[in-house]
């Protein structure tokens, strides 16, 4: 038998299930019309039931539970789903992103130093890093994360990190097709027949997701399509890196093959965008990526009034966005990318959870995984408008307080 929990006292709760909250036909508490995409609460409460959420509603209403927990007016949100991150590797690019932040331009071969560095690692070193970042990320409120291999590109070193990442997170992409390492910069399509191949044969058990980085000085857009297309016959579902330092393919390729996702998304045509709207593919925004290579940022209110679904992420890797914290990135996002702070907050939460096609978490309504996190402020907003606070005072992750 389960033991319950009730989390009361909540000053605005974030379900991501507009039935439930402001503007739905049970309520018209919200002030300005409409319906709020956050589903929001107010003196809310939770209970949660083992790892799930049981029931929510208002706090007078709150049904008897083993124990309770009063929140003390603050606010309660989904933990966040970083569906976008690389935490297998090793070294440090401090001078690269000095040199960055003192002129140097951003390409893709930066990723090269990272690849030799991350080779030389032990297992015990490997994974040690991984375990830091996740356990960073959580004390910032996210409760689910995907990572990457990528740094490795021989076949025992992806298959190493793929199995790394796989004891530290259920969400783990098979990203052999990185950058073309500098011993077969010669001949790629050699690199290509192995990621398909022998690679890809060694890595699949490990992994739930394949990613290629279709980009100039990557991969083109019919080594994509064959990347992708590989590992889909082996039983992983695509995402793509597109259009992140340039127009290209990308984007079109995503929503062609139903990729989950299309992440960067930072040079968009219009046919790019309509693509996005109409197909199932998210496009994942990576706002740390822009803010540490000062590149162009993505336009969400474009795709976000084009009807698309947008996910926010971290990107965290060493070299183009070194952050673990998704309140950065939605202060970022409603800062520079013409998000509101609703949308942002969606978007890192049920936006994330999308990007992973998952409905189990990124939302707290029954029956939904029990993660989230207690702000140390009565509204979410604060996420955006007290940029660089740590607002995150606990976190729940599957029913368990983790912090």
């Amino acid at each position: 038998m389960t033991t319950t929990t009730a989390l009361t006292n909540i000053g605005t709760l974030v379900t991501n299930d507009p039935s439930l909250g402001w503007g739905s036909p049970r309520s018209s508490k919200f002030e300005h019309g409409g319906c709020s995409p956050l589903g929001l609460i107010q003196d809310a409460a939770l209970v949660i039931d083992g790892d799930r959420i049981a029931w929510v509603g208002e706090s007078s209403k709150a049904p008897a539970t083993d124990n309770a927990v009063d929140a003390g007016g603050r606010a309660v949100i989904p933990g966040f789903v970083d569906s976008h991150s690389h935490l297998v590797f090793a070294g440090d690019r401090t001078a690269e992103f000095n040199a960055r932040m003192s002129g140097r331009s951003y390409s893709a071969g930066g990723i090269r130093t990272t690849v030799a560095a991350t080779r030389a690692a032990s297992d015990e070193e490997l994974s040690a890093n991984v375990e830091k970042y996740l356990r960073e990320a959580l004390r910032q409120g996210t409760t689910t994360l995907e990572t990457k291999s990528g740094y490795g590109l021989t076949v025992d070193d992806e298959a190493r990190a793929l199995r790394i990442a796989a004891s530290h997170t259920d969400e783990v992409t098979y990203l052999g097709a990185h950058i073309v390492p500098p011993e077969q910069a010669d001949d790629p399509a050699a690199y290509v027949a192995l990621v398909t191949g022998a690679m890809l044969d060694a890595c699949a058990p490990h992994a739930r997701w394949i990613d290629v980085f279709c980009e100039r000085g990557a991969f083109d857009g019919d080594q994509a399509r064959a990347i992708l297309t590989a590992g889909r016959a082996k039983g992983l579902h695509p995402r793509i890196h597109a259009n992140q330092l340039s127009y290209g393919p990308g984007v079109q390729l995503a929503v062609e093959i139903d990729a989950a996702s299309a992440d960067h998304c930072t040079h968009l045509t219009d046919a790019d965008v309509t693509a996005l709207a109409s197909g199932n593919t998210v496009a994942t925004l990576l706002p740390g990526a822009e803010f540490s290579t000062r590149a162009a940022w993505p336009d969400a209110r474009r795709l976000l009034d084009a009807g698309a679904t947008v996910a926010l992420s971290t990107d965290c890797n060493p070299g183009s966005s070194f952050t673990s914290s998704m309140p950065f990135c939605i202060a970022l996002a409603v800062r520079d990318m013409g998000m509101t702070p609703d949308e942002a907050i969606w978007s890192a939460t049920a936006g994330g959870a999308a990007a992973l096609r998952r409905t189990d978490v990124g939302r707290l309504t029954p029956g939904s995984r029990a993660d989230l996190a207690l702000l140390d402020a009565p509204s979410p907003v604060h996420l955006a408008y007290r940029p660089g606070v740590p607002l995150v005072s606990a976190v729940w992750q599957r029913g368990e307080r983790a912090l």
